[in-house]
């Protein structure tokens, strides 16, 4: 089994968590998460020109690359991340750009080097699944897609077909951290996705509190927060790594006990 399916495979929901590689001490910040908690870490990777991204995730690209984080950073931070956390699984999230410039397989190889787990790249749709998929599956790593309220009937089966590790439900038609779904509307969608496939389903975009986690979490596989966690390490900078313990361990004892 692969860190991704041990983990989704526990009785109690899995908490992922999303930070993005290069603002501030990403390294204390990565352990903090999951020291607090954390099952699963999505690392960003930071990218100008954004298409998902709410203001939070939007200004912490732009901190980052201020920074000058460049792909080779946030692979030295997930080689390791790998080293201190064995266990955890990683996927990074980003755009096609870093990921397919030098070559799909130029990118999964060094991923896979680095102990990646998943890869979520936003803009890359299923119809062009030949431009990274093919070579992340050669070095075992999950390309992870993403589902949204208006992906219907129709569609969904090739959104499932070739998805490993977890699905990404994106609850609202929109950007992170700006609004959050009825949870109606979330767990019907989530039994309908789930009534076509039996990978996880992980559910994001709009969630901050652990009160908002725990009714997701009782009808998903896992719950995904960035922005509320992304805010601390823009308004903490170095301080930044005890506040997201506070949050995540919250977060982290909603979404485990909520079922």
């Amino acid at each position: 089994m692969t860190r991704l399916t041990t983990t989704f495979a526990a009785p109690r929901p899995a908490l992922v968590c999303f930070i993005t590689a290069g603002d501030g001490d990403t390294a204390a910040n990565l352990d903090a998460l999951v020291e607090a908690g954390a099952d699963v870490i999505e690392l960003g990777m930071p990218f100008t020109d954004p298409m998902a991204d709410g203001p939070a995730i939007q200004s912490a690209n732009l901190r980052s690359l201020g920074a000058g984080t460049t792909t080779a950073d946030v692979l030295r931070y997930a080689t390791d991340f790998r080293a201190r956390h064995p266990d955890v699984p990683l996927v990074l999230m980003g755009y096609a750009n870093p990921m397919v410039r030098r070559g799909p397989e130029w990118f999964a190889e060094a991923a896979a080097a680095a102990g990646v787990d998943g890869v979520i790249c936003v803009d890359i749709p299923p119809e062009e699944d030949d431009a990274l998929g093919p070579a992340l599956r050669a070095k075992g790593i999950a390309p992870i897609r993403l589902a949204t309220p208006t992906t219907d009937a129709a569609r969904l089966p090739q959104v499932l077909e070739g998805s490993e590790g977890f699905l990404y439900y994106v609850s609202v038609a929109g950007i992170t951290g700006k609004q959050q779904a009825q949870i109606a509307s979330i767990e019907a969608n989530v039994a309908r996705i789930k009534q076509s496939t039996n990978i996880p389903v992980a559910v994001g975009f709009g969630v901050r509190t652990p009160e908002q986690a725990a009714e997701i979490a009782k009808v998903a596989d896992g719950v995904v927060v960035g922005s509320a966690l992304v805010e601390i390490c823009g308004e903490y900078g170095t301080e930044a790594p005890a506040q997201l313990k506070t949050l995540t361990a919250a977060l982290a004892e909603a979404v485990h006990s909520a079922r």
